[in-house]
């Protein structure tokens, strides 16, 4: 096992838990810094015994932040939210967050450095999320400039917050009732990548000399419209729906009555306003950009692995045709 120590920011999550796995596989210590390490024990087994430590860190409170980069060889900084929910802003966490990981590690003199971000990320957006994510990219370029920027498409993969979240509402609502699903026609476009090919391109970043200082934009290997992918949802699921198109006109009344329904306790929103201003521009590579490829990894199909983790929203399981 080698002796360097990689430190994961944002490690319990959808994607961190992907990361940590494919570190220790790699052979790294992983030191994965939460908010709440009792809830991340699920970690350890993805690694040899003591080779992944949990350590509690809040990306607002820096002294523990400082504590957890100690002795650290590289860092990586998944930290986002894609909803806003009491001290959690957008603001605190991916813009003011990222530039205290990204000041503490420059003070600490750590260079190797790999901040994941999203496509769309630019200070001058009109959506939060994607404006806190830019200038969230300007501050760990601010402190380090060789550090590594990974920008994914929308990441799926069995505990995604995308396809589950939208099988689970073609389960909840009877065939017969419109769904107001289409925002602005369906028509954005979206690129789909697998969160295992994510972790690799992390991992790639953080070994490759020549991935320092640059920016990747992650995507699979098919562009799809919002409308595509629901309709493949219910192929998949076997939950035949009525998908209704809402003008971008009259979208943020759907996206508040979103909101109000995440205001209620344990439930998240469905759709925010936010997210409806995300909609607005396509999420897929852009023309010349570095891509997975160049860090040396292929990326999965949507269809080789979607059948996998929506089998469990059809009816009859492996046995339920799937819809045309």
């Amino acid at each position: 096992m080698t002796a360097k120590l990689a430190v994961v920011f944002g490690g319990s999550g959808f994607v961190g838990r992907n990361v940590v796995r494919e570190l220790a596989k790699r052979g790294w210590r992983v030191r994965v810094a939460v908010r709440r390490p009792h809830q991340a024990q699920f970690l350890r087994p993805m690694g040899a015994v003591g080779q992944i430590q949990l350590m509690q860190a809040n990306v607002r409170h820096r002294p523990s932040v400082a504590e957890a980069l100690k002795g650290a060889d590289a860092v990586i900084n998944l930290v986002g939210i894609l909803h806003q929910e009491g001290g959690q802003s957008f603001a605190r966490v991916q813009a003011m967050g990222a530039e205290t990981i990204a000041a503490l590690a420059a003070d600490a003199g750590i260079e190797n450095f790999v901040h994941v971000s999203s496509i769309g990320a630019a200070r001058g957006s009109d959506s939060l999320y994607a404006k806190t994510k830019g200038i969230g990219e300007e501050a760990v370029r601010r402190y380090l400039p060789a550090a590594t920027i990974l920008r994914p498409s929308i990441i799926f993969g069995a505990e995604d917050e995308f396809f589950n979240k939208f099988a689970t509402v073609f389960g909840l609502i009877p065939p017969f009732v419109p769904l107001p699903l289409l925002i602005g026609g369906g028509k954005t476009r979206f690129q789909p990548v697998y969160v295992d090919d994510v972790a690799d391109a992390v991992c790639a970043a953080l070994s490759r000399a020549d991935a320092a200082g640059k920016v990747f934009e992650l995507g699979g290997p098919r562009i799809y419209t919002f409308r595509d992918l629901l309709e493949l949802i219910m192929s998949e699921t076997g939950k035949k729906r009525i998908l209704w198109p809402v003008p971008f006109s009259i979208a943020p009344a759907l996206g508040f009555f979103g909101e109000a329904l995440g205001a209620l306790p344990f439930l998240d929103p469905p759709i925010t306003r936010d997210q409806i201003r995300l909609l607005k521009r396509d999420n897929v590579v852009s023309d010349g950009a570095l891509t997975l490829a160049d860090l040396g990894v292929a990326p999965e199909t949507l269809e080789a692995v979607l059948p996998s983790y929506m089998v469990r929203f059809r009816r009859y399981g492996q046995f339920t045709p799937k819809q045309a």
